[in-house]
């Protein structure tokens, strides 16, 4: 009996002990206010993870919501939670580039491991050291800045371009790329004007600021800001004459949230709005084999929301979640768990910047796609790269149409 009794104990401790081999993946999103950009990062990373049945090298990943609204501060109380936590190891990120680049340093120093499937800021991945935590599959504005310039100039001809940029730390970084991009052009002049406005700036304010941009004698806006701000300035522009309209050329953090829907009445009457986007399309005929494992796989977990792919909200932040999950897969299965999760973390990390096998996702195989980040090679941790990088714009039914010149 006293046997009978060890055995059973010890087979209740190693169960325990089974039970507690979890790994916990915080997204640190705007479920709030940017909730379909959130569900598509979410649907995507998950979707990823069920093709190893969200297991590795036995343990258990658990996805844990972290709603931090758009605040640069609950991101932060999230990063205190997370190392805190016992069972976390990684941190997804979210759509809004702010509170990144503000806590920059404090991921750093402390050794968060943070991959990026959205924000697209700059500086985000660019923390001045070896010891760099800090991984993108997303847009970077290095680049951004680039398309968007070059398509307003030369597929649209507009010779007097105005910025009109979100007051944050993405907008200032967008504003110093699009400038270096607008002095490539036939433009060359340093001196294009910009307009900064707030967030929570409503209808009332974007007719003023469109109003005195008019007057300055632009011919296309040149926009960095999010879907809510977004909303207003398009539904503005739709308020004016046909012939007071400018064409929008933005970036796709209008895609992040409920935009669609609230502007459709203004892009169904002759106005111009393009967008960025990565270069693959939940759209695009025939799929490849990965696209149709994906999206396979993703209805069988999200039936309602997957329903139809083709009118995916925020799709892009479904495809960089995948590509991404993909590639995390790809180095975990590298990298010997040992269930201290201080050192594991590290080795990951050693594993993502030397990745020994491509790895097949949606945008595209990625063949060694992160290496170690240095001064001279300041895109280490930039999985994409301007090529991946396309110009867009809505069907009648609010999907994307990814437009297929991939380069200026």
């Amino acid at each position: 009996m006293r046997l009978i009794g060890l055995a059973l104990c010890f087979s209740t401790a190693c169960f325990a002990a089974n039970e507690d081999k979890i790994l916990k993946i915080y997204h640190d999103s705007d479920y709030s206010n940017h909730h379909a950009s959130a569900q598509a990062m979410k649907m995507g990373f998950m979707t990823a993870l069920a093709q190893v049945d969200n297991t590795v090298q036995g343990f258990k990943i658990e996805f844990v919501e972290k709603d931090h609204r758009g605040n640069s501060n609950r991101s932060l109380l999230h990063m205190r939670q997370f190392l805190k936590d016992p069972q976390a190891f990684i941190i997804l990120g979210g759509l809004h580039s702010p509170p990144y680049i503000k806590n920059r340093n404090y991921i750093n120093e402390n050794n968060i491991l943070l991959l990026v499937p959205w924000a697209a800021g700059g500086p985000i991945t660019r923390y001045p050291s070896d010891n760099n935590w800090v991984f993108r599959v997303s847009i970077d504005d290095t680049k951004a800045g680039y398309k968007i310039a070059n398509y307003a100039v030369d597929s649209l001809n507009c010779s007097n371009p105005h910025m009109l940029l979100e007051s944050t730390p993405w907008g200032q970084s967008n504003e110093k790329t699009i400038r270096a991009a607008l002095k490539k052009t036939t433009i060359k002049q340093a001196d294009v004007n910009v307009t900064w406005f707030n967030w929570n700036t409503q209808l009332n304010r974007s007719k003023i600021i469109l109003r005195d941009i008019i007057n300055s004698k632009a011919d296309c806006i040149l926009f960095v800001g999010n879907a809510i701000e977004g909303k207003y300035f398009v539904k503005a522009m739709g308020s004016l004459p046909n012939n007071l309209r400018l064409p929008i050329i933005s970036h796709w953090g209008i895609t992040g949230g409920n935009f669609y829907a609230s502007v459709k009445d203004e892009l169904q009457k002759n106005l111009a709005l393009n967008f960025i986007q990565s270069c693959f399309s939940l759209k695009h005929r025939p799929l490849t084999e990965e696209g149709r494992r994906a999206i396979l796989a993703g209805q069988a977990l999200f039936p309602d929301k997957l329903a139809d792919p083709d009118r995916l909200a925020a799709p892009a932040g479904f495809v960089h979640s995948y590509d991404m999950g993909k590639i995390l897969i790809a180095a975990l299965q590298q990298t010997p768990l040992t269930g201290n999760l201080t050192q594991d973390r590290k080795r990951l990390k050693d594993s993502l910047e030397n990745l020994k096998k491509p790895v097949v996702g949606l945008l595209k195989t990625y063949t060694r796609p992160f290496g170690e980040w240095s001064t001279t090679n300041p895109d280490a941790h930039e999985a994409l790269g301007l090529e991946d990088i396309c110009m867009a714009s809505f069907d009648e039914f609010g999907g994307i149409n990814v437009l297929p010149n991939r380069t200026e």
